[in-house]
């Protein structure tokens, strides 16, 4: 299974930043499948990728820690297949993401750090 982490701090509360996230997340083919006020579950449509490719994006917010000037969030990307190879399909689309909220011009980036 390949699995990739983002942890980002940015200058945005937690309730600006959620429909922030949830368009990069549409912008990147991630249909929002469920929502939790800590939390956004989206996933990759059927049709462009083999069924194991297929991509699972969940955004976790640290509500405990928030205010109203930070947030700090963590992004999942995973999907079922073995990353055999380091440029995957579901690597690119972890890439999508967290370039997508680095130069976002809605907030400024304070921290990020991937795994």
């Amino acid at each position: 299974m390949a699995r990739y982490t983002g942890f980002f701090i940015v200058n945005v509360g937690i309730e600006d930043l959620r429909p922030m996230m949830i368009d990069i997340l549409e912008s990147c083919y991630l249909e929002i499948t469920y929502q939790t006020p800590s939390s956004i579950i989206a996933r990759e449509a059927i049709g462009k990728v083999t069924v194991s490719q297929l991509v699972i994006g969940e955004v976790v917010f640290d509500t405990a820690s928030s205010n109203i000037d930070e947030t700090k969030m963590t992004v999942f990307i995973k999907n079922e297949s073995l990353p055999l190879q380091t440029n995957n399909h579901c690597r690119e689309i972890f890439d999508q993401v967290s370039q997508l909220i680095i130069d976002n011009r809605q907030w400024v980036l304070l921290e990020s750090i991937s795994l």
